[in-house]
Formats: structure tokens, C-alpha cells, sequence
């Protein structure tokens, strides 16, 4: 199994890059690992106070279930992976069943940031965009998706999602065996991660 790490800042096509990689390899060889849905629970908490955690924080997300997942898929065996309600912040009961596949790619904006995750890797990429972009991008998805408002997307953008950007996730390049600039309509950067997977299968036939 080929596991490759794509990480980059909120908004800035990560998604995009890895879907478009799935159209070429094919659904039956090529599978998306969403870190988000590796939020922890935090159910324990009442909802004003789960509402002020700091959600752009590498602490907040349960990397080590993520790598017990990635080894067991690595071993031939299918994980159950967690779902996560955003309106909540809280786990849903029900749970996706995700099998083995010849590639996972696994994505969020902190996939690069835990060793034990990069040491999976087998190629770690970094999407890039302008930031007015990716908040532009951050505002609309904030809104249609997770049930914000304007001004509460605004406010969490400048209190956290820049400055954890910046403390924790835009260093995280220096990580990357290919950086993708311009986002996730990049061709001959998906091109290149799409050829070296390709390349990297046939040595395995």
C-alpha cells in the first residue's frame, strides 16, 4: 500500500488535488483518508465552551487513532473510521467502513505535521494558495456546510485559523517532497504526483 500525505492551509485545494487524483487512479486502486474526521470528541463538554476551543490546533485531532488506522489498513484489514458533526463538535454515532486500497491519501491541513504520520508516508505534498483565497474559500464552505455565520467565520479566522496557519501548519512545508503551488486546479503538479504513483504501482505488479 502507497499512503501519501497532502496537507496545506484551510481553503487551499487540498481536497481538490486529492479527488482529482482518485479520478485518474480510479476509485477501485485510490481512496481519500479526511483527517477531519479524526476531530475529538468533545461531547463531554457543554456547547458554549465546546464552541471557545481552539479548533485550528494540531491538539485537537486524534492522529494517534489515524495512524493505528493507516497500519491496520497497511496489514489488510478495514478500519472503521469516525465521523464528526461541525455544527456540534461532537462524534456521530455511526461510523464509514474504509477497506484497504493500493493508495490512501490522507488529508487536512495537519497531515504533514506528526512525525508518526510523515513516517507512513511514502510521498508528503503541500497545497499552497494565496490566503485572501483560502479564506474567501474558509467563509463560503463555513457557511453552506457547517451551519456559520458571517461574522463568526470572520472571528475565527483572525483569532485562530491565521495564527495556528502560520504557527503550525504553513512550516509543515518544509516537509513536502512536492509543493503545489496555485491550488488544487494545478494540472502538471497533479500531473507529477499522478505519474509517480503510477510509476510506483507498476514496480509493484
Amino acid at each position: 500500500m502507497i499512503m501519501i500525505g497532502i496537507g496545506g492551509g484551510t481553503g487551499s485545494g487540498k481536497t481538490t488535488v486529492a479527488r482529482r487524483i482518485v479520478q485518474h487512479l480510479g476509485e477501485e486502486r485510490c481512496a481519500i483518508l479526511p483527517m477531519d474526521n479524526y476531530y475529538k470528541d468533545m461531547s463531554h463538554m457543554p456547547l458554549e465552551e465546546r464552541r471557545k476551543v481552539n479548533y485550528d490546533h494540531p491538539d485537537v485531532i486524534e492522529y494517534q487513532l489515524l495512524v493505528e488506522h493507516l497500519r491496520k489498513l497497511s496489514s489488510g484489514h478495514t478500519v472503521q473510521v469516525p465521523t464528526y458533526d461541525f455544527v456540534t463538535y461532537t462524534r456521530k454515532n455511526e461510523t464509514i467502513s474504509f477497506s484497504p486500497r493500493q493508495v490512501v491519501l490522507v488529508e487536512g491541513i495537519f497531515a504533514l505535521y506528526y512525525e508518526e504520520l510523515r513516517e507512513l508516508y511514502e510521498l508528503s505534498v503541500y497545497v499552497d494558495a494565496e490566503s485572501d483565497i483560502r479564506f474567501i474559500r474558509r467563509l463560503m464552505r463555513d457557511i453552506k456546510e457547517r451551519g456559520r455565520n458571517v461574522e463568526n467565520v470572520i472571528a475565527q479566522y483572525l483569532e485562530t485559523v491565521k495564527p495556528m496557519h502560520d504557527a503550525y501548519v504553513e512550516p509543515t512545508k518544509r516537509y513536502a517532497d512536492i509543493i503545489v503551488p496555485k491550488g488544487g486546479y494545478n494540472d502538471r503538479a497533479v500531473e507529477v504526483v499522478v505519474n509517480y504513483i503510477t510509476k510506483r504501482l507498476e514496480r509493484d505488479e
